[in-house]
C-alpha cells in the first residue's frame, strides 16, 4: 500500500473512531475570514497562514488548524453541548523546515457543555490515547489555568496583569514584561521620552503602521498610568519563577504546589481541577502516577489553550514527532461566542505521522 493511501486509510479509522464516541462529523469551509483570526492571535499570523484577497468577501486565510471554526459554528448555533469529529486539511507555511509539509490532515474530536470540566478534560485525553493505543509515545501534560492564575493573583495592577495574561503565550515577551514589571529591567531612553512627551507623535515621521492614531494614543495613555505602579516583588517573581519551572511527575509536582499554595493562594482552585482531573483519568484507566507535568507546557501553542493541554510525541528514524495534541480553550468560546461562555476541551490527531511511526517499525 503506498504512503497515501496508508494516510487515508488511517484518516478513515480515526475518524470513525470518533464517531462511535458520539461525536458528531463537521467540515469547516477551507476559506475563513481573516479578521476573526487576526483578532485573535495578532499580526504575528500573517506569517503562519495563506491569506488571499477577494475583492468581494475581503481578506480570507486558508485555515490554519479546524478548532476556530468549529468553535463558530458551534457557538452561532446556540447549542449547549455537543460533540464534534473532522477529518481534513489544514495549511501552515513553514518557514524554517523545509522538510515539514504545508498542508497536512488534522483528525479531531472537540466536545462542548460538559457540566464537569474534569470529566470532559479525562474523556478527551482518553479518547486519543485509545485511538492510538498501538503507539508507545511519550505524554507530556501541562495545564495554563497553573500560571494564569498565579499572574491573577500578584500584588500588582490590573493593567499589568493583563498585559501579562495577554502575552503568556510568547514565552519570551512574557518573561521581558515581567522583567520590566520588576524593576529589574531598566526603562529604555525611548520609552521614557515617550511617556514624558507633551505630543505622543511630536517628532515622528509618516505615519504607516497599522494601528489607528487612536489607539496609539490610548496604548500610550495606558503606559503612562501604569509607570507609578508598585514594582512585581522579588519573592512573587521567584514564586512565579517557581511555578513556570515545575516539571515532573503529578505526585513530585502537586507536592510542591500545595507548598508554593501558602504564599500564593491564587493558584488553588488550579491545583483543586488538576486533583479532579487525575481521579477522572484513574477511573479511565490511565496510570497518572507517571504521568509527566510541565507548568510552562502549552505556552508556545495556538493561543487559545487556557487549562489542560497534552501532547504526544514518538521518537522515529526520522526525529520526534508530535502526533496528537489538545487542550481546553473555554476563553475561546467567550471570544467567539459574543460573551457567552461554554466549557469546551478537543484534540487533533495527525495520521501522517502516525504512518510514519508505522513504517519506522515503531508500532506496536
Amino acid at each position: 500500500m503506498s504512503r497515501d493511501a496508508e494516510i487515508m486509510a488511517e484518516t478513515q479509522r480515526l475518524h470513525r473512531f470518533f464517531k462511535e464516541c458520539g461525536a458528531l462529523s463537521i467540515e469547516p469551509d477551507f476559506l475563513q475570514p481573516a479578521d476573526i483570526l487576526l483578532d485573535l492571535y495578532g499580526e504575528d499570523i500573517r506569517a503562519r497562514a495563506y491569506l488571499i484577497s477577494d475583492p468581494l468577501r475581503g481578506e480570507k486565510m486558508l485555515r490554519p488548524d479546524y478548532t476556530v471554526p468549529v468553535v463558530q459554528a458551534h457557538m452561532k448555533g446556540r447549542a449547549n453541548s455537543a460533540r464534534y469529529t473532522y477529518a481534513g486539511k489544514v495549511f501552515r507555511k513553514q518557514e524554517k523546515d523545509i522538510g515539514r509539509p504545508s498542508e497536512y490532515i488534522q483528525v479531531g474530536y472537540e466536545c462542548f457543555g460538559d457540566d464537569d470540566p474534569a470529566q470532559a478534560d479525562a474523556d478527551v485525553f482518553a479518547a486519543l490515547s485509545e485511538a492510538i493505543s498501538g503507539l508507545d509515545a511519550r505524554v507530556q501534560t501541562g495545564d495554563m489555568n497553573v500560571l494564569m492564575t498565579a499572574v491573577s493573583g500578584l500584588h500588582a495592577s490590573d493593567d499589568r496583569k493583563a498585559a501579562l495574561l495577554r502575552h503568556i503565550w510568547r514565552p519570551k515577551r512574557f518573561r521581558i514584561l515581567l522583567e520590566r514589571f520588576s524593576g529589574r529591567l531598566p526603562k529604555s531612553e525611548s520609552r521614557t521620552a515617550l511617556l514624558s512627551a507633551q505630543d505622543t507623535f511630536q517628532g515622528s515621521g509618516p505615519f504607516i503602521g497599522l494601528r489607528s492614531k487612536d489607539e496609539i494614543k490610548e496604548r500610550v495613555e495606558q503606559l503612562r498610568r501604569n509607570n507609578p505602579t508598585p514594582l512585581i516583588s522579588e519573592t512573587e517573581m521567584d514564586l512565579l519563577t517557581e511555578i513556570s519551572q515545575l516539571c515532573d511527575v503529578y505526585p513530585v509536582v502537586l507536592s510542591k504546589m500545595h507548598d508554593l499554595m501558602t504564599e500564593l493562594p491564587s493558584i488553588s482552585q488550579a491545583i483543586e481541577r488538576i486533583e479532579r482531573r487525575l481521579e477522572a483519568l484513574e477511573a479511565r484507566g490511565i496510570d497518572t502516577q507517571l504521568l509527566s507535568f510541565e507548568a510552562s507546557y502549552g505556552q508556545t501553542s495556538m493561543e487559545y489553550y487556557d487549562g489542560f493541554v497534552f501532547g504526544f510525541y514518538k521518537a522515529s528514524q526520522k526525529g520526534v514527532y508530535l502526533v496528537a495534541t489538545g487542550g481546553r480553550y473555554d476563553a475561546l468560546t467567550r471570544h467567539l461566542g459574543n460573551g457567552i461562555e461554554l466549557p469546551a476541551v478537543g484534540g487533533v490527531i495527525r495520521p501522517d505521522l502516525l504512518v510514519e511511526a508505522k513504517r519506522s517499525a515503531v508500532w506496536q
